[in-house]
């Protein structure tokens, strides 16, 4: 990805997918959290009698796999899962305080946090390519050049939202070029069924469905596309640090667990989602990388870096200055780095 003013206009970020419960709300509040000594000592303290209020989603299959496994209620959690339809709602979540932990893409978490969400991200699930620009036949779209003067469907605050800025950008389109129908995924992928839009950017595996259907991907780049971060509150990091070691203890579990298990995952997914399991296959095997380190850290902020000047750009922070404060404190990596996955053995 070019370092250049030009191409900051552009951005990847935010991820989602269906999902049935839409989560929402809104919060405030910032500051950083204090750290998690009990958690980073490596000392497990008990579980029995709390209570974890967690998201999962159709884009994050570690979420469907700790779900459907029991990890955490075999531990000893109370856990209330909640739905995410996209890391639009789950941020929404937790701003309200409705959830401690919820999945979204990098660039939504900085957004959030530079809006003053008082999350940190403590761990990061993958690095997928769950975002592309999507049409069907009879719209005329064959590249990006054509969307000039069309309606396209995205969610904004979501990783599709900005891969369709960043695709824009890089074949010299401005956003102004387009009318974009700000729709949940799902719907999106909806409008474009019925005439109401000429294009889609989409988010697997709602995407992965609609490629089965006919629906031709006519403009994918996988470095257009963010990390999937997994965020906590700062007074759930603060004052439950046991609980959240234990969440990404499972999730480090449910990664091991997804790499020597990929059928069962799939099959998990396609449950889920409602997906034939031959696209949610696809959407493991094809599209979903794994193997990343989930310590969050630099990899991260370049990215984000890159990323944060679109939102002062467009309008949706109010200054860089809030960007560079979110860059500082959203990191939060004392739980990555002392996971153990061996004690969901």
């Amino acid at each position: 990805m070019s370092p250049t003013a030009p191409f900051l206009r552009s951005a990847l970020v935010a991820g989602a997918a269906a999902g049935a419960l839409l989560l929402s709300g809104c919060v405030a509040g910032e500051g950083q959290a204090a750290e998690p000594d009990t958690a980073a000592s490596g000392e497990a303290a008990s579980l029995e009698g709390q209570t974890l209020n967690i998201d999962f989603a159709t884009y994050n299959p570690l979420s469907l796999v700790i779900k459907d496994q029991g990890w955490l209620e075999d531990a000893g959690l109370t856990v209330n899962w909640v739905q995410s339809a996209g890391s639009n709602k789950a941020n929404e979540a937790l701003r309200a305080a409705a959830i401690d932990v919820g999945s979204t893409a990098g660039s939504a978490a900085l957004l959030a946090r530079s809006n003053g969400s008082p999350i940190q991200v403590i761990d990061i699930y993958s690095q997928p390519e769950w975002a592309a620009l999507v049409t069907v036949d009879g719209t005329g779209i064959d590249s990006v050049d054509d969307l000039k003067g069309k309606q396209v469907a995205a969610t904004k605050g979501t990783d599709p939202y900005f891969f369709l800025l960043q695709s824009l950008e890089a074949e010299g389109l401005e956003a102004s070029d387009i009318t974009v129908q700000n729709l949940q995924h799902a719907d999106g992928w909806a409008a474009l069924q019925n005439g109401s839009v000429d294009a889609w950017a989409g988010l697997d595996p709602i995407m992965a469905g609609a490629e089965e259907e006919g629906a031709s991907l006519f403009y994918r780049n996988v470095d257009f596309n963010s990390y999937g971060f997994l965020n906590a509150t700062e007074d759930f990091i603060e004052n439950k640090p046991e609980v959240a070691q234990a969440v990404v203890d499972a999730y480090e579990h449910a990664r091991a667990w997804a790499e020597e298990n990929p059928e069962e995952t799939a099959a998990i997914l396609a449950e889920v989602a409602g997906l034939d399991e031959a696209v949610a296959t696809k959407v493991i095997d094809e599209r979903t990388n794994l193997d990343v380190d989930n310590v969050p850290g630099d990899a991260q902020v370049a990215v984000l870096e890159k990323i944060g000047p679109i939102f002062v750009e467009l309008g949706d922070v109010a200054s860089q200055e809030q960007v560079d404060e979110a860059l500082d404190t959203l990191i939060n990596d004392e739980f990555a780095t002392a996971a153990d996955p061996s004690r969901f053995e």
